[in-house]
């Protein structure tokens, strides 16, 4: 065999993009709206932990195998330039702010446009913050995470999610939430929503082209298996006040809304990165 070096770094690559156009499964169920039926207690009856007994359509919380949030490990990493910069199509619409009790939603009421990923099209419907952040770096956690839900087209009633998540740091404030903030303002503690007229979606910069990609889940119940999450591998910045603001809308049980890391269980994680020019 000629290139036996070249066939020992496509094989794993190879396997890897199988599992997600293979787990990428068609999904009907969506994550929860009723937050007083969970939270993020440690030791509650209701927290994480106990998420999978609480409800038969939960079990996948307990018993899944691909489950969110992961650690993304560098030497679980494996460099895939082939993956592509990740094509993003966004566009004005009319959007809402939310506080769902147990976060803060940004939902987009028409086509606020879409990402293309392996040649599907998934449309943003919405998306949220979890303080501290969900998903860590060799183990570190930032202080925010915003995650971009979205979702293709639906055949017989379901469809396939995707998401993508950005890091944040304390720092100079976050633009975005500049704008939203005075809506949140307005509904601290208090389950409502609020029009807001058209929200570019664009206006949430992705920042960095390097991004970590694998299969995963809802990281709310019902924990829904079979989505395609990427993470910008850029950390942006947000200030405390922004953080502080974050958690105090929300109810108590929720100020820090972050789910506890999930077993990678031998997953594989891509990491998109332009190959180097010799």
């Amino acid at each position: 065999m000629k290139h036996p070096g070249k066939l020992r770094v496509f094989l794993p690559n190879l396997i890897i993009l199988v599992t997600i156009l293979l787990h990428s499964t068609w999904i009907n169920a969506q994550e929860v709206e009723d937050e007083s039926e969970f939270d993020y207690i440690k030791g509650s009856e209701k927290g994480p932990s106990h998420w999978g007994e609480l409800k038969k359509e939960w079990e996948t919380c307990k018993s899944g195998k691909m489950q969110s949030p992961i650690d993304l490990s560098s030497h679980r990493v494996r460099v895939v330039p082939k993956l592509g910069e990740l094509k993003k199509y966004y566009k004005p619409q009319n959007a809402t702010v939310k506080n769902r009790g147990h976060d803060i939603e940004l939902k987009w009421e028409g086509d606020a446009g879409s990402i293309n990923i392996n040649g599907t099209e998934f449309f943003l419907h919405q998306c949220h913050w979890h303080s501290p952040s969900e998903h860590t770096i060799n183990g570190r956690r930032y202080d925010l995470e915003l995650h971009m839900v979205h979702e293709s087209k639906r055949i017989n009633g379901k469809g396939k999610i995707a998401v993508v998540g950005l890091f944040y740091k304390i720092g100079r404030p976050d633009s975005v939430l500049n704008k939203l903030s005075k809506f949140i303002k307005t509904m601290v503690d208090e389950e409502e929503e609020k029009n807001i007229g058209a929200f570019d979606p664009s206006k949430i910069k992705l920042g960095g082209k390097k991004y970590y990609r694998y299969m995963g889940s809802l990281t709310v119940p019902p924990c829904t298996e079979g989505v395609i999450w990427t993470i910008n591998k850029k950390i942006r910045t947000v200030s405390r006040a922004q953080v502080n603001l974050l958690r105090e809308a929300v109810h108590d049980h929720a100020e820090k809304n972050a789910r506890p890391i999930q077993p990678l269980n031998r997953r594989g994680i891509q990491l998109y990165a332009q190959k180097r020019k010799d």
